[in-house]
């Protein structure tokens, strides 16, 4: 089934853009960046700056809601940018995108090898991560559906375990299973819950936030969903309880359970995922061959969905004349191949940068990947802002919207000041010392000056100017 929008085809079903907008962002952030976060600013702490990051990324999520299901399209940040801002913005926008996730491919393949040698602690890495690809790039050029297919079994393992990890954990802390009841004690140990203060909470912000990054995949599948307007409007309904539940209580249960003062939530010798201490302590054996299966499949859904969401931005940007021609072109089954091979291939290329030398020249790409999820959560707000405006000014009504964000302007303004403050303060530490780190302070924020770079770099080439809102692109029809 094919839309008006380039020919891409409307496959993927309200059981796959639900699972998506369920488990499709549920990664390494929260198997094993939840225990980092935890040692580093407590469990009040913590769960403090998860619900923060919840908040802001539930705006972000009801604002591309409203966006989405009014206007379907595969390339959500960059067309939206360009119509509602400034074509120089969306232009930005959509390269860091794809960049963003071209470069994440390659740290889920690196990842991937190094779960692999939990198993297999002689092979050699180019086995796993050439497995790998094949096996993502084969869901991807199958069709749209193999990539949603995909997407479903791995979120709904993922999706499967954090439940069976609460209730297992709630069952621990009542002292219904494994012994006496833990309760609050581990909130009272040392200075918890809050260790390390205020500032200890703002440096965790950033760990939260990549814990919620591809949250807004669910934006760019849309443009592939059958009838968006209802179905985009259901999934976004379900980030609310996904972020209570799978975020927020799980590190409530961890941070119950766990002292913040546990070595192996964060060791540069060995970090140890927090749900495989948790299960431990109940008594399951298995836990870790478990919690490593676990998060095999995290590593193979963000993949997925890398490769994924790239090459939908990238074939976007083509038909909107912002990338070269060709990436726009489709095949019979409507995927666009030259994009999908050319992702691929730069995340390969950036997967080899890693595993010979130094690794120096990865690891600057993936430092200035980085900031860019937060920089385009920005762009969503901002562009939602701007087209609720436009909208009202162009005459349209409200009621006519499919879905309708609530708390409108205070919601993206409230994401947008969040997320700012987040992309600011997230190397303050460097700042704290007697001397500063100039080559760690220019890795963490090379991400900007790359995108103010190509913003302004558009801007003054193609002489673009902010949309004035009576005359931003809203058609009623072309999204249908």
């Amino acid at each position: 089934m094919e839309n008006q929008n380039g020919g891409l085809q409307r496959s993927l079903k309200a059981r796959h853009l639900t699972m998506i907008s369920l488990g499709g962002s549920i990664g390494t952030g929260l198997f094993l960046g939840s225990g980092s976060a935890i040692y580093q600013a407590g469990p009040g702490g913590a769960l403090l700056a998860y619900l923060i990051i919840g908040v802001m990324v539930y705006f972000i999520m009801t604002s591309l809601g409203e966006l989405a299901s009014f206007m379907p399209t595969s390339g959500a940040f960059s067309t939206y940018a360009t119509r509602f801002i400034d074509p120089a913005l969306g232009f930005a926008l959509g390269w860091n995108y794809w960049y963003s996730w071209a470069i994440t491919l390659a740290a889920e393949l690196s990842a991937s090898t190094l779960v692999m040698k939990f198993w297999f602690p002689d092979s050699p890495s180019w086995l796993w991560s050439g497995l790998f690809i094949l096996i993502i790039f084969g869901l991807n050029i199958l069709s749209v559906k193999g990539y949603g297919e995909g997407e479903y079994w791995f979120s709904f393992i993922k999706v499967a375990t954090i439940i069976i990890f609460i209730i297992v954990g709630i069952l621990m802390i009542l002292g219904i299973m494994k012994g006496d009841a833990i309760g609050f004690k581990n909130f009272t140990i040392g200075d918890a819950p809050f260790h390390g203060g205020l500032l200890a909470v703002i440096g965790v912000f950033l760990t939260a936030g990549f814990s919620f990054q591809g949250t807004e995949i669910v934006g760019v599948a849309a443009g592939e969903s059958e009838n968006p307007r209802e179905n985009v409007p259901k999934a976004i309904k379900s980030v609310f309880w996904r972020i209570l539940l799978f975020y927020v209580l799980a590190i409530l249960v961890i941070g119950l359970i766990i002292p913040y003062t546990t070595k192996t939530l964060q060791s540069e010798d060995i970090m140890v995922s927090p749900f495989t201490l948790v299960f431990k302590k109940a008594g399951l054996a298995f836990a870790a061959s478990l919690m490593n299966a676990v998060i095999l499949t995290a590593v193979l859904s963000a993949g997925n969905s890398s490769l994924y969401a790239s090459t939908r931005i990238l074939y976007a940007m083509a038909k909107e004349g912002q990338a070269p021609k060709f990436f726009g072109k489709l095949n019979k089954r409507g995927v666009p191949v030259a994009a999908l091979i050319a992702t691929t291939l730069v995340g390969m290329l950036a997967f080899l940068a890693s595993a010979f030398g130094d690794g120096a020249i990865y690891m600057w790409l993936l430092n200035a990947a980085g900031i860019t999820g937060f920089i385009f959560w920005l762009g969503i707000a901002a562009s939602h802002y701007r087209f609720r405006k436009a909208y009202i000014a162009q005459g349209h009504a409200l009621e006519k919207l499919p879905y309708r964000a609530k708390l409108y302007p205070f919601g993206p303004i409230l994401a947008f000041v969040v997320g700012l403050v987040v992309i600011l303060a997230q190397d303050y530490q460097a700042f704290l010392g007697d001397k500063i780190n100039w080559m760690d302070l220019i890795a963490a924020y090379l991400g900007i000056p790359l995108f103010i770079v190509m913003w302004l770099g558009f801007k003054f080439i193609k002489k673009t100017k902010v949309v004035p809102l009576k005359e931003c692109k809203i058609d009623m029809d072309e999204f249908k």
